[in-house]
């Protein structure tokens, strides 16, 4: 838990995924296309991705844990919270917060 909190303090956005996951790449792409460079840990490429992806589960409380996004080291969630706040016009805000972006 504690490698999970610290890699999520490192960036304004972190994004813990799995390289081969559809909704993972949908995901880094949105925010890449918003102009945001988040930093993404691939748990699968981890040597301690399982590890991480238990604490991951934990912390959100359910099951697949992928993708886990935090946002200016605030746990956000996975897909769905993220594309509601996307759709809702609360991501970008978040993101000028967290100084991802300077739209």
């Amino acid at each position: 838990m504690d490698r999970v909190l610290r890699l999520a303090s490192q960036k304004a956005v972190v994004i813990f995924s799995i390289s081969s996951c559809c909704m993972c790449h949908a995901i880094k792409r949105l925010f890449c296309e918003l102009g945001v460079n988040p930093a993404v840990y691939e748990l699968d490429e981890d040597s301690k991705g399982r590890e991480m992806e238990k604490a991951l589960n934990s912390l959100l409380g359910r099951s697949p844990p992928v993708p886990v996004v935090f946002i200016g080291n605030k746990l956000i969630g996975s897909t769905d919270k993220v594309m509601s706040l996307h759709l809702s016009g609360d991501l970008i805000p978040l993101l000028k917060k967290a100084g991802a972006i300077w739209l």
